[in-house]
């Protein structure tokens, strides 16, 4: 629309008594399909770990720090980050956690719900609401919000873990608890890896748990997840996707953890994905083999223990570059956040029989 001098004078006399004129902002309200503020970002492996290591010569977990854990910061959200909290999307958290031999992660509980997904090395253990399960590579674990957990190292070996957190939507919501336990690690109510134990037979469960619980198993084995993708192995791959499976919680058959979701996937040897796009949000790990991704274009090209973002409705496909080997990715997301409100839709890129035209090669920080 034209703006006179005297209708732009009417809009600055707006803004100064903290007023705003709807015709002028409509379409930024109201836009055509949705413009994300994050933007597709990779994190290379080397440059988390190398950060890490100067913290664990600078911080002791238990003595003046509760956790030692970088997190990922989307360049696209910095101007939403003024109080330091990160945001690798506009919902979700993503941090690496490092806990060396001997240290105590002290025990809270807070509104934010939180997984954890071991990355490298034996020997942690965490405790959840009572519960003691052990920590492995691949294991996927759940931490519901205003649960108890405390973490431990009793290994050989510092223990890397990828935590994600819904941090910048409780705190878009100003919904945010935090409470501290009185001693550093919380009682055990029940013998350890009682979850495990009790639905060890997949999908089945134990008669008494007919009635649905936040979280009725806290851990989830690499072992099954991995019978789980080569068991779809033996199938078609989804043409976006390849082989992909998602963690739910067995009393609903909802995701695992209430507000975040999480999934793994199988890339087969030379798998090329058809480019499609959802609202949902993803934070995605390589945890083994190497391959690259497009994302609105741009090539983003990730090794084992990476990280990447892939932002609300942005154009992406994912490649293994490998003749021989799988490539594994881990990710979660705020799907459940968007199918609670109705919010998620998803598209197929037709162009070019579903391939982007890679326009520019993304360059990370090393």
């Amino acid at each position: 629309m034209q703006v006179s001098d005297e209708l732009s004078e009417f809009h600055k006399k707006l803004e100064s008594e903290n007023l705003g004129p709807l015709w002028s902002s409509i379409h930024q309200l109201n836009t055509i399909e949705p413009k994300a503020k994050p933007i597709p970002y990779l994190w290379k492996k080397e440059l988390i770990q190398k950060n890490l290591e100067i913290a664990e010569d600078l911080l002791e977990v238990g003595n003046g720090a509760d956790r030692r854990a970088v997190f990922l910061i989307n360049p696209g959200m910095r101007d939403l980050n003024p109080h330091g909290w990160g945001g690798a999307t506009q919902t979700l958290y993503a941090a690496v956690q490092a806990v060396k031999p001997g240290e105590i992660a002290p025990s809270h509980r807070h509104t934010t719900t939180a997984i954890r997904f071991i990355m490298q090395g034996e020997g942690a253990e965490g405790r959840v609401n009572g519960e003691k399960n052990k920590f492995e590579p691949g294991d996927y674990l759940i931490t519901p919000t205003w649960t108890w957990h405390d973490h431990t190292n009793n290994g050989q070996e510092t223990v890397l873990w990828m935590d994600c957190l819904d941090v910048p939507f409780t705190l878009f919501m100003n919904v945010c608890f935090t409470e501290f336990y009185p001693e550093k690690q919380q009682v055990l109510t029940v013998p350890d890896n009682y979850s495990s134990k009790r639905f060890n037979g997949g999908m089945v469960r134990p008669i008494n748990q007919r009635k649905p619980s936040i979280a009725p198993l806290g851990r989830y084995k690499w072992e099954q997840t991995k019978k789980s993708l080569d068991g779809l192995s033996e199938l078609e791959p989804d043409s976006s996707d390849g082989y992909a499976v998602e963690y739910i919680n067995p009393t609903t058959g909802k995701d695992a953890n209430n507000r975040i979701g999480a999934r793994m996937q199988k890339l087969p040897p030379k798998f090329h994905g058809i480019a499609h796009r959802h609202v949902h949000s993803s934070v995605y790990h390589a945890f083994k083999g190497k391959g690259y991704t497009i994302m609105n274009g741009v090539r983003f090209d990730w090794s084992e223990g990476d990280f990447f973002a892939v932002p609300s409705w942005t154009w992406h496909e994912h490649v293994n570059i490998s003749e021989s080997e799988d490539a594994i990715l881990f990710s979660t997301n705020d799907l459940p956040i968007m199918d609670a409100f109705d919010f998620e839709r998803e598209e197929e890129y037709s162009a070019n029989n579903g391939f982007q035209e890679v326009t520019e090669v993304f360059k990370p920080l090393l």
